[in-house]
């Protein structure tokens, strides 16, 4: 039986601590979908489109180093509704700290209440990437601060020229 794990996140722009993640991730499952959550509430900076690339771009060779089949999609329901439609049976969730886990435990058992066959993983951030947070580099890369030590050189790059506009 293969097994089949959805990771679920803005990626508003990816980060080390998400490819810390998909690392993990990508040891522990044959197919992974990175599934981008669309809110129409909130105005990210990257586009669906352009997250969808990055996403892609940056994770693919690390899934294919792992023998892990990626797939990269979008998402405006329910997590675990995504999840489901998708063939995937673990929910894989990155925790930086204490604050992360009280969060993601009640996300967890609302998940777990809703769709019971759904199981949520909880991967602990290495130690390296703990600190970062998409919102950190996002305000770093916005007034102009080198976000290299946070976010892979293709996503730096196309932060340098997101805000250069």
């Amino acid at each position: 039986m293969s097994r089949v794990a959805l990771y679920p996140g803005s990626f508003d722009p990816v980060t080390n601590g998400h490819l810390d993640v998909v690392r993990q991730a990508c040891a522990l499952v044959d197919r992974l979908i990175v599934a981008i959550g669309i809110h129409p509430g909130k105005a990210p900076l990257f586009s669906s489109e352009e997250r969808l690339q990055m996403v892609a771009e940056v994770f693919t060779p690390i899934a294919a180093n792992a023998g892990c089949k990626l797939e990269c999609v979008t998402f405006s329901d329910l997590t675990v509704t995504a999840a489901q439609r998708s063939g995937a049976t673990i929910l894989i969730r990155g925790l930086r700290d204490g604050t992360d886990l009280d969060y993601e435990m009640q996300i967890a058992g609302m998940n777990q209440t809703l769709m019971p066959e759904i199981h949520t993983v909880f991967l602990p951030a290495s130690a390296t990437v703990r600190p970062i947070t998409a919102t950190l580099v996002r305000q770093i890369a916005g007034m102009g601060g080198d976000v290299s030590h946070f976010v892979p050189k293709a996503v730096a790059a196309r932060l340098k020229t997101k805000f250069a506009r």
